[in-house]
């Protein structure tokens, strides 16, 4: 029962951040003659529930953990469109994605409802799931290279760094007492992790996972666990609102380069920098929500009537996305009166452009109830979603009785019913 518990706290923080505002933001950073500025401010998750852990999947996409659903999943975020979607359809929660280096996949720590806790890979052309590592219970990771693994384990109460190379299936353990924050340093073999070893004062180390070897790099901000690297000199680490830096050889401390309550920022948690160092991914906690916003500049501006006509628009775009992704989990679950609930009942299919499918509902009906009957194994998987308006564009990949195919559908959506859509093959 101990295991269990201490597991739970580990990883599973929910009712934590369940009494928080924890979101994933997003920032542009230039860094200009030792000056470091930080603008174009993006709430990217804007959701109820937990979201936390970003990492970048390349210069357009985001992943981070998200609730949908009553449920933790791996989300998708696209910076060009500001669109999100789902990578997943598991039972269990999905935390700490992470693209797999030189493979088309992610991976994420998972949580099963039987309370079984392992690390999985996901394949980005269908979603589906294999597991990673057996019979180590891992809490945090970074990769090393597409093979090796660099994780905290969960042993009894504690928390230890283990190397695991997937090639040979072995793993090994280097250090007790160890934090959540793991990253490649830049231009290098090694890996940086926090070693708690000295309980008043936690440090960052380097690893070699290939040889074992450890070197103290760095002393963390007291008590702060989470940094990031810019390049293989300066690292960034936040308290509170503060956000600070240390470049080695360089800086004798950490030295504060924003104030992000400015932001509405109260606490900042995770960080990550992408590969060019000009984007800022933080989870960190919002403040209660006031009558006033900030924009890029950092200055509050009260709300005028067409902002507060915006805020309603994304509302309604969440609505409109949400009734979609609804019929998408009936559909995956083959449960027609889920399917048919967020259909209008004088709905319409069509081929592109024009030509007509079904017209009403209970044509659509028996078509998809044979549909579901006659393919157990039917599966749809979104590879990109395009919400404007009313409208959610989805490219679609569909599997059904061992087969492939692909397709775009283009949803239409009237007083929160689909109430038209049109499929390009």
């Amino acid at each position: 029962m101990k295991y269990y518990i201490f597991l739970f706290f580990f990883t599973i923080p929910l009712l934590y951040f369940s009494q928080s505002n924890i979101e994933v933001l997003a920032f542009d950073l230039d860094i200009t003659n030792g000056s470091y500025e930080l603008s174009n401010f993006k709430n990217l998750s804007n959701n109820e529930g937990y979201d936390n852990q970003p990492s970048f999947l390349d210069d357009r996409y985001i992943l981070f953990a998200s609730t949908r659903n009553g449920q933790t999943d791996i989300a998708k975020y696209h910076l060009d469109y500001d669109s999100k979607t789902w990578l997943n359809f598991s039972e269990g929660g999905e935390y700490t994605p992470i693209k797999i280096p030189n493979k088309d996949a992610v991976s994420a720590v998972r949580l099963d409802k039987d309370g079984k806790q392992r690390l999985y890979a996901y394949s980005l052309r269908n979603g589906e799931s294999s597991e990673l590592i057996q019979d180590l219970v891992v809490a945090y990771y970074t990769w090393f290279d597409e093979y090796i693994i660099v994780s905290a384990v969960i042993e009894g109460e504690s928390l230890n760094l283990f190397v695991t190379n997937l090639q040979d299936g072995r793993s090994r353990k280097f250090k007790n007492n160890v934090g959540r924050s793991f990253h490649r340093i830049p231009n290098s073999n090694l890996i940086s992790y926090i070693s708690k070893e000295d309980p008043n004062q936690w440090q960052i180390k380097s690893l070699n996972p290939t040889t074992g070897e450890t070197k103290v790099i760095a002393n963390t901000i007291e008590g702060i666990e989470d940094i990031c690297w810019l390049n293989s000199k300066t690292i960034l680490s936040g308290k509170d609102h503060q956000l600070y830096k240390l470049t080695l050889q360089k800086d004798n401390n950490w030295k504060q380069i924003a104030d992000l309550s400015k932001n509405g920022i109260t606490k900042i948690t995770r960080l990550v920098a992408n590969n060019k160092a000009n984007k800022l991914l933080i989870a960190g906690e919002l403040g209660s929500s006031t009558t006033t916003e900030t924009n890029a500049e950092g200055t509050k501006t009260e709300k005028s009537e067409s902002e507060t006509t915006t805020s309603t628009n994304t509302a309604e775009t969440t609505s409109v996305e949400a009734i979609v992704q609804k019929q998408l989990n009936a559909y995956n679950a083959r449960n027609i009166d889920a399917f048919m609930a967020t259909y209008a009942t004088d709905v319409k299919l069509y081929n592109y452009p024009n030509q007509l499918r079904t017209d009403g509902y209970e044509q659509m009906r028996k078509s998809y109830s044979e549909w579901f009957k006659n393919a157990p194994d039917l599966n749809a998987y979104i590879k990109k979603r395009i919400v404007i308006g009313n409208k959610v564009i989805d490219e679609e990949q569909v599997t059904a009785n061992g087969q492939i195919f692909h397709a775009v559908a283009i949803y239409e959506v009237e007083n929160g019913k689909i109430k038209k859509v049109t499929f390009i093959q």
